[in-house]
């Protein structure tokens, strides 16, 4: 007789985190007390802010993330993605012009695509014609929207995550209208972003679990002296998965708590819990 087919054991859900760290040696004592508390299997980092050959590795190799993705700017900039588990390369993207260390992609071993994104931050003056910062912000996000529907052509599996410095919803700021003149909540970006996310339909990872109806932030400014009482804060930072994704989401965190610890970055990180495979 023969024998019945082994049945294959039910993958394991992954926890994915991305940060901000605004500097990655600053923070490294920030960065120890996040791994040791909730020690997600993947790890996608923001304005790293440090060359590849000069990047502190052995906190993560200590911590178990022996596969590592890193694309460095010093001073600014700087991506990189760490996982406990076998990742590819899958490619770094510059979508503007400029040789910014902004992406930075890997491929999972269930072949979904991880994409990690730092758009820039803007400038103080949301006007293109006296601020080119806020112009290469405007044509980064038009390079993600043309990205974004080759994307939905391949009909893949993809993940992005990142700082995408925009807050799209009204819900997304502490004050919807004081906040339609400052940068990163300004009609022509908040329109941009639901543009480049209608042309892959683009799930909103945190919105899938909490309603639009909510305010929740992952970003508080410095300039703020009481950052936690005034809680002026917006969600500048995105977890985004396509829609063959959509029903791996499992579970999502905003670690709030992070921003008040010492030395913290303005940014808290974001956990999603997915089940792939």
């Amino acid at each position: 007789m023969a024998k019945a087919p082994a049945k294959k054991a039910p993958s394991r859900p992954i926890t994915l985190a991305t940060w901000n760290i605004n500097s990655v040696r600053a923070r490294l004592d920030l960065m120890a007390g996040f791994l040791s508390e909730h020690n997600p299997d993947i790890l996608c980092l923001q304005e790293t802010k440090v060359k590849d050959v000069d990047f502190p590795h052995e906190l993560f190799e200590q911590r178990g993330y022996t596969h590592r993705l890193i694309h460095g700017q010093p001073g600014y900039n700087g991506v990189a993605i760490f996982a406990k588990t076998a990742i590819t390369l899958k490619e770094k993207l510059n979508l503007a012009g400029r040789d910014d260390r902004r992406h930075i992609a890997a491929e999972l071993a269930d072949g979904t695509i991880l994409h990690n994104y730092y758009v820039p931050a803007g400038g103080d003056i949301p006007d293109p014609k006296v601020n080119d910062k806020f112009q290469h912000k405007l044509d980064v996000l038009a390079g993600m929207t043309k990205w974004s529907a080759a994307l939905k052509k391949k009909g893949g599996k993809e993940i992005l995550v990142g700082d995408l410095n925009i807050a799209p919803l009204e819900t997304d700021v502490w004050a919807h209208k004081p906040l339609l003149k400052i940068v990163s909540h300004t009609p022509i970006e908040t329109e941009g972003m639901l543009k480049m996310q209608a042309a892959r339909d683009w799930v909103d990872a945190v919105r899938h679990f909490v309603p639009p109806s909510e305010k929740i932030y992952s970003w508080w400014s410095y300039r703020s002296p009481d950052w936690a009482t005034a809680d002026k804060g917006r969600r500048l930072d995105h977890v985004w998965v396509s829609p063959q994704l959509k029903d791996s989401l499992a579970g999502v965190k905003i670690v709030k708590d992070m921003r008040g610890r010492d030395k913290a970055s303005d940014h808290v990180p974001i956990i999603v819990t997915l089940k792939l495979g």
